[in-house]
């Protein structure tokens, strides 16, 4: 052997045997350490109590899956368990339970990560663990894709997996629609002011320990094993249906679910859970995802909750209340269908509406139910204690089966005259389009009359919506000149808005006399309408010179709905031109004054408008009688003979103008209106600047049949209620019997 040759077989030796040790150093770095726990299949063999799961583990074929690596959480039946389970399905063993039926044991029995008892409770929030904000965890099972009948065709379809939010997608690929298990650790019913009490609302055969897995008590918790922790419970649990199932599964809800499945349903074609459906089956079928109305506060077949964080659903859950068919029928008999001949005939927002009032996004828990508000921002009003007929945990959230309809602002308002009324769809209209309107007289807390008119009344009077241009359009009767838009919805929300009254004390309820009344909402107030023998008339009906006629009222739980035959106008013409009108009257007490506005240097005669006075502000006007005048005359307040009190209505001075437009400028309150009614008081700013240019202000007191100002001075002018609340836009005209005196 030559030395060359010899030196590399020495060389390859040496290198075999470094080899050898440095695999066993390195098997024995990295070999399974002597005192770590068997997995979850070894753990569970190995307690000798869970027979029947591990022969079930084997047929789901998740033997090598919890014999190995991972990082669970397994809720496991013992053998106990599974000895009642059987007597329950009528079998005698665990040999009877096929492998799909395995399969939904196995997999609701798994959550998705590692979690011992004092975990439980807390939420994987994107920012950290919440600690005991968390009740649910998501499992390993999900239904896939099933074969339905569908407008009598057959169909594979898969449930939507988002919430169908406008702009939003109700499907996202690779999401499974994994279903969730609900648990009761007394942490976070502690932290959460729950108790036995929510417990068994939904499980009243059972006994509530403080960690309970549904209807299951824990035996034992907290087993370790190297791919997770087992908590030994003493029922099985099957997968949960979700929301959409329970409707389609429970006949005594079935007009209920009609109602969601024949207005709010469609099944859309979605290529990509068609590619996923057939590369696993190799099937040939397209797939369609149910998906509900984006108007709904969420998708009953939805596993997931809002998914604003990837685990938001360990923290909350959906509840949707549902009334049983008779009650729900008798309501849509006397409600629903009052003025419609038919439920195809309700728009599609009446159905989006009368789902929400019975959602909330949120768990309702029964003992604290009052602290919650449905999609529509409303308290529940329904009992818990004695109209919730069933109740039970779902998949996705609470199912509380009612012998009672929510009873929706919606449905029992003055707004309902309106709503649930196909010949007010234009009213209806306006209402809901973000005005704000729906808002203030669906509230069932507050009492309101409203001024209701029908689409023809509003039609023949010029306002109309154009349905391809969704727009609004008036035509005005008189000249035929057109506005659309923006213009023309301000002008009918204006109109509308007058015919809104605040009447705690059911004020307008007997019409016969007369009576001035502000519109609008108490927070945001609208204009002055009157009522005289059955009429009512707003400032612009007075300009025009016709009144509203009241053909009809409805009453309703917050207040009463008059039908009309005509608008509530508003006045177009500057105020100047009504203190003109009222001045030229035979004898008036509001010549002097006017005398003086229509000579000062504030005042145009032919527009009859003010300097600083806009037209769609609010205003009072406060004027002095003659007699006030004539006192201002005499005091030197303003030009004239001092020593008769006679006016000078056209003083040659300027300085004597300036004079009489400050006195002006400081009997117009800016931007209130004030009447006798006691809702305004306080001080309120004037026209007037003083010699800095600072604003002015006068003292308002005021109380239902009582309205007096106070000036800089401290003296107090009365007004004087036979001639005063006179009508003018957005504006009040008072008489008074003395004249409000600036002081610097």
């Amino acid at each position: 052997m030559n030395r060359p040759l010899l030196s590399y077989l020495s060389y390859l030796f040496c290198a075999i045997v470094i080899a050898g040790c440095s695999s066993k150093e390195f098997d024995e770095y990295y070999a399974r350490p002597d005192d770590l726990e068997d997995p979850i299949y070894q753990q569970l063999e190995a307690q000798g109590n869970f027979t029947n799961l591990t022969r079930l583990i084997e047929k789901a074929n998740y033997k090598d899956i919890l014999g190995k690596a991972g990082y669970w959480t397994m809720m496991a039946p013992n053998d106990e368990a599974f000895e009642r389970f059987f007597q329950e399905q009528g079998i005698s063993d665990v040999n009877e339970i096929d492998s799909v039926m395995a399969n939904k044991i196995v997999r609701y029995a798994l959550i998705y990560n590692a979690f011992r008892t004092e975990r439980l409770s807390d939420y994987q929030s994107n920012v950290g663990w919440e600690e005991d904000n968390a009740f649910r965890r998501r499992t390993a099972y999900y239904d896939g894709f099933e074969t339905k009948t569908v407008d009598g065709n057959e169909i594979v379809v898969a449930s939507s997996n988002r919430n169908n939010a406008p702009g939003g997608d109700p499907y996202i690929p690779g999401d499974n629609n994994n279903k969730y298990l609900t648990y009761f650790v007394d942490e976070f019913m502690a932290t959460n002011n729950l108790g036995a009490y929510d417990y068994n609302f939904f499980f009243p055969e059972e006994t509530y320990t403080g960690f309970n897995v549904l209807a299951a008590e824990t035996v034992a918790a907290d087993i370790i094993a190297e791919n997770g922790i087992i908590h030994e419970v003493d029922k099985v649990s099957l997968p949960l249906v979700n929301l959409d199932q329970k409707l389609e599964q429970s006949p005594n809800y079935s007009i209920f679910r009609s109602l969601l499945e024949d207005n709010l349903v469609n099944y859309v074609f979605d290529q990509d859970a068609t590619t996923t459906y057939q590369n696993f089956t190799r099937n040939t079928d397209q797939v369609y995802v149910k998906v509900y109305d984006p108007a709904l506060s969420f998708s009953p077949n939805n596993e997931n909750f809002i998914k604003e964080a990837d685990n938001d659903g360990q923290s909350d859950a959906y509840t949707l209340f549902v009334p049983q068919n008779d009650v729900l029928q008798d309501f849509i008999d006397e409600v629903l269908l009052k003025n419609y001949p038919s439920l195809d005939q309700l728009p599609k927002y009446v159905f989006e509406d009368f789902i929400n009032a019975h959602m909330v996004q949120n768990a309702v828990w029964p003992s604290i139910a009052e602290a919650y508000s449905n999609a529509l921002e409303e308290d529940i009003r329904i009992d818990i204690n004695t109209e919730v007929e069933e109740a039970e945990i779902l998949s996705n959230g609470f199912f509380y089966g009612t012998s009672k309809v929510q009873e929706s602002n919606l449905f029992f308002s003055v707004y309902t005259s309106a709503y649930l009324d196909p010949e007010f769809t234009l009213a209806t209209r306006l209402y809901n389009d973000g005005s704000g309107y729906r808002e203030i007289i669906s509230n069932i807390n507050s009492r309101y009359t409203l001024f209701l008119p029908s689409d023809n009344v509003l039609r023949d009077l010029g306002y109309d919506y154009n349905i391809n241009r969704e727009e609004w359009v008036f035509t005005d009767p008189a000249t035929g000149n057109v506005v659309t838009g923006t213009i023309a919805r301000s002008r009918l929300l204006r109109i509308l808005y007058n015919g809104i009254v605040p009447t705690p004390n059911d004020e307008l309820n007997d019409l016969s006399g007369s009576g001035i009344i502000r519109s609008g909402d108490f927070d945001l107030p609208g204009e002055y309408i009157k009522w005289e023998n059955n009429t009512v008339y707003a400032a612009g009906n007075e300009v025009i010179g016709d009144r509203v006629n009241i053909i009809g009222f409805e009453d309703q739980r917050n207040g009463r709905t008059y039908y009309i035959d005509n608008l509530l106008q508003f006045s177009e013409e500057a105020q100047g031109m009504d203190i003109m009108r009222l001045a030229e009257e035979p004898g008036s007490e509001y010549a002097n004054f006017y005398n003086y506005l229509r000579n000062s240097p504030l005042y145009d005669p032919a527009a009859g408008t003010i300097t600083g006075v806009e037209l769609g502000t609010s205003y009072t006007f406060v004027i002095p009688n003659n007699a006030a005048i004539e006192q201002a005359v005499r005091d030197g307040i303003l030009p004239g003979d001092p020593a008769t009190g006679t006016p000078e209505f056209n003083p040659p001075l300027s300085g004597q103008q300036d004079q009489v437009a400050d006195f002006i400028r400081y009997h117009i309150l800016a931007t209130r209106t004030a009447s006798d009614d006691g809702l305004l008081s306080g001080q309120i700013e004037t026209l007037r600047r003083d010699g800095i240019g600072e604003k002015t202000y006068i003292g308002l007191v005021t109380s239902p049949g009582e309205l007096s100002f106070v000036d800089s001075a401290g003296r107090i002018v009365n007004y004087i209620p036979s001639e005063s609340n006179n009508l003018a836009d957005r504006s009040l005209i008072h008489l008074v019997d003395n004249y409000l005196l600036y002081t610097e």
